[in-house]
């Protein structure tokens, strides 16, 4: 028997996708079941992880772990050096919320520039006169820089094209000749062309590189009218610094859905915050991305399991050498 631990909840798809194998024993648990997961991995096989963290010491912990699966994309909450030490694989589930992030990322830029909150607001607290000081903005004919053009990057710039939109992107990782082929511009220098956007889209991973990225400094060169929008990963922009543009009335609005710290406390300053849109990391989850995550979670582990892993939906590629 293969025992495989599921930590969290996901689609059912996925669970018959698994139970349809005969040697498979499923145990499930809640992802906040932290001394079910300390008593369940030592005997996993194979492990389907949400948000639970899976720290050095829980790996170490598990002499029988072949694959871990990631639910998401995200690795952040797995100690990918120490499961490369053990070769493990660590997958992700690539392509299965691409769609629906791109979507939300799009959707979070159209409700800035739309002010859609402050109309409702507005007209909840019966002050129709507010549609007589308070104006939207067209994005058509706007530039939106796009920082990370992988998978979700691309898509918002297809959805940005499609709105008249000029789009410009910044990738040290994606070669210019697939930028251009897409319709938009090739940026090499970062901080040159901040002053001259009306809006940033993040789709980055989370590195030593990029964590900090839109600090102070960054936020000071975008223009007063701008727009910021992370649907990426948490702390990739300081939040203190983002507080105080929006106070200041140095950024026109920005929308976050990841934060440095998650969940986020109810005592944080974030949250009193004007012309800041707040949502609960959901960008990525969709009733099809749920099924499509789910699908693809099993399907990377039974490959693991099976020796035909596909290299391109491993973290840590190096293992399978």
């Amino acid at each position: 028997m293969v025992r495989v631990l599921l930590l969290g909840a996901v689609h059912e798809a996925g669970l018959a996708r698994l139970r349809a194998r005969p040697e498979v024993e499923l145990v499930a648990l809640d992802e906040t079941d932290e001394a079910g997961i300390d008593r369940d991995l030592p005997e996993a096989d194979a492990v389907i992880v949400r948000t639970a963290p899976l720290p050095a010491a829980r790996i170490a912990r598990a002499p029988r772990l072949r694959v871990i699966a990631k639910h998401g994309v995200g690795v952040d909450n797995i100690d990918l050096a120490e499961a490369s030490r053990r070769r493990i694989p660590v997958t992700v589930t690539a392509t299965a919320n691409a769609t629906s992030v791109a979507e939300f990322a799009f959707a979070q830029l159209l409700a800035l520039a739309k002010s859609t909150r402050a109309w409702d607001e507005a007209v909840r607290a019966g002050d129709w006169a507010a549609r007589y000081h308070r104006t939207a903005v067209e994005l058509a004919g706007k530039t939106l820089l796009v920082v990370g053009f992988g998978r979700i990057g691309a898509r918002v710039a297809a959805r940005a094209l499609a709105f008249e939109m000029r789009v410009l992107a910044y990738d040290p990782y994606v070669c210019a000749e697939r930028i251009r082929a897409a319709g938009c511009t090739s940026v090499a220098d970062l901080d040159a062309v901040l002053p001259e956007v009306d809006a940033v889209s993040l789709h980055c991973p989370s590195t030593p590189q990029t964590r900090g990225m839109f600090d102070a400094q960054r936020l000071a060169r975008l223009k007063p009218t701008a727009f910021l929008v992370n649907t990426a990963r948490g702390g990739i922009v300081d939040e203190e610094a983002l507080a105080r543009a929006l106070r200041g009335g140095r950024l026109a609005g920005a929308a976050l859905d990841v934060f440095a710290r998650e969940p986020l406390p109810a005592s944080d300053p974030l949250l009193g915050v004007p012309g800041l849109l707040l949502s609960p990391h959901v960008a990525g989850i969709t009733a099809e991305s749920a099924r499509r995550m789910a699908l693809e979670a099993a399907e990377n582990l039974l490959a693991a399991l099976d020796g035909r892993l596909d290299r391109s939906v491993v973290a840590n590629p190096e293992v399978l050498a």
